[in-house]
């Protein structure tokens, strides 16, 4: 959730090991406690699964449910396997943010918004996604409510208060209210509304928006209860915080990655973003090599078998942090090859198949992507679909293959193999800002029965090989 700049600024500078910003969340945190692995049960059709996100007020010029249910041929066609639409509340009025308000000011958590139709239109169309192998999660927003949900007049003891007795939104978000985790009747009526969609719409799961603002204690009570009503049940937490993925959540954010995308971008010389009056962002150095070592710390971090989610762009990045194109320049594609085969799920955003180069309003609708004729970027995602679902050694979690580095003489060129049973993938890239030559400095890898994945040729990296910035190669085992 970004309704507004400042958020942007928090992910931007949160540590991979931040636990956010409200200290009642922090007090009421679950206790630590040993678990080598995450006690999470994993859908075994999550372990290759791609995610795409929905922002259904954008995606159609109608905006409506009915309407988008006529793109989901397209997007099996895609090869896209869990769709996480944005909100489909109704926005409060009260204290709205522009025309139609934010997604994230929840008036009713079980009603669907008469923007985009009905609530049996919505679950048509989950049964559609359902019959063609696809699952469903929503966008769910527990840390604070709309100004005019029902709540805030039938239980105003439900809600955090001022000194003055006032209840306020978190951050300067002032188009809501935040809750008070510590009213355990309150939780009780947030788990209810959880287990409607799950019971009622028949839901696959939910995105939680800024999961870890809520205190963890909270989500280690809500798993098992929704584990009772849908067994394979799938929770996405928009935080990079691992004691959320010990009891409650399948599948965290994987912002540290993000940043450092943009990082070694913007060394490279290709981060362009530039907020309308304010000084160009500055980045710290940063090479391919990083990518070592943040993996290694999120290898120590966070319970084994644990899934992050990779993207180079969403609804937030898109709105308020600039396209994956100023963001990541001529190295988009390369970023995006990556977030497929490095360890996690990948996610596309909707417009991302198309190479949408703008961003999406907020607060208002915006005309909608360009989805025909299909072009280059159709084909690119597709095709990566593919890979993610062909190479077990892809899979997220224990379920993947380990990766392996071949280190070269360059801080730009990244290699690495990941194997697993009979598949193996070889991924080599260049992230920086000039051409340069895979020379490798250790380990040379071999490539028996293998083949470049695009092309279909037999896998080879001769010794003068020139890898152009962005360019990169990703080999396969026949």
């Amino acid at each position: 959730m970004k309704k507004i700049l400042f958020f942007s600024l928090i992910a931007g500078v949160a540590s991979f090991f931040s636990v956010g910003c409200n200290k009642k969340a922090d007090k009421n945190t679950s206790p630590e406690r040993d678990s080598t692995y995450t006690t999470v049960n994993h859908p075994e059709w999550s372990r290759n699964a791609v995610i795409y996100e929905v922002n259904l007020r954008q995606y159609t010029p109608s905006s409506s449910i009915k309407e988008f249910g006529t793109h989901l041929p397209r997007l099996k066609e895609l090869g896209v396997d869990i769709l996480w639409f944005m909100p489909i509340h109704p926005i409060s009025e009260v204290n709205r943010k522009g025309e139609l308000g934010s997604y994230y000011a929840v008036k009713d958590y079980k009603a669907f918004n008469p923007e985009f139709g009905t609530i049996e239109e919505f679950k048509e169309v989950v049964d559609s996604a359902h019959a063609l192998g696809m699952k469903v999660i929503l966008d769910w927003v527990p840390n604070h409510t709309g100004c005019d949900n029902a709540w805030v007049t039938e239980h105003p003891e439900w809600y955090s208060k001022n000194e003055e007795g006032e209840m306020y939104g978190p951050f300067d978000w002032t188009d809501v209210y935040e809750l008070n985790y510590d009213n355990q009747e309150m939780r009780n009526a947030m788990i209810d509304a959880l287990k409607f969609w799950l019971t009622d719409i028949n839901v696959d799961g939910f995105r939680c928006d800024v999961a870890g603002e809520v205190p963890t204690d909270f989500w280690d009570e809500a798993r098992p209860q929704l584990d009772a009503v849908k067994p394979e049940l799938f929770m996405l937490a928009e935080a990079s915080k691992p004691e959320l993925q010990k009891h409650a959540f399948n599948m965290g954010y994987n912002w540290p990655m993000k940043d450092l995308f943009s990082e070694i971008a913007a060394t490279s010389g290709q981060y362009t973003f530039k907020k309308e009056g304010e000084p160009m962002r500055t980045f710290p150095q940063k090479h391919a090599i990083a990518i070592d070592s943040l993996l290694a710390d999120q290898a120590a971090n966070y319970p084994k078998d644990s899934y992050l989610m990779n993207m180079i762009t969403n609804h937030d990045l898109n709105s308020w942090e600039g396209t994956e194109f100023e963001r990541l320049g001529n190295l988009q594609k390369a970023f995006a090859v990556l977030s497929y085969t490095l360890p996690g799920m990948p996610l596309i955003y909707t417009g991302q198949e198309t190479g949408m180069n703008r961003a999406f309003e907020f607060f208002k609708k915006d005309e909608a992507p360009q989805w025909e004729p299909r072009n280059e970027y159709f084909t690119f995602y597709q095709k990566l679909n593919e890979l993610k679902h062909s190479q077990e050694a892809l899979n997220v979690g224990e379920a993947g293959g380990k990766m392996k580095r071949y280190p070269t003489q360059s801080h730009s060129i990244y290699a690495f193999s990941r194997e697993k049973g009979d598949s193996k993938v070889f991924v080599v890239a260049n992230l920086g800002a000039h051409a340069d030559y895979i020379s490798f400095s250790g380990v040379m890898p071999a490539f028996p029965d293998m083949v470049d994945f695009f092309t279909g040729r037999k896998a080879d990296i001769p010794e003068d090989t020139l890898l152009e910035p962005g360019e990169f190669l990703v080999f396969v085992k026949k």
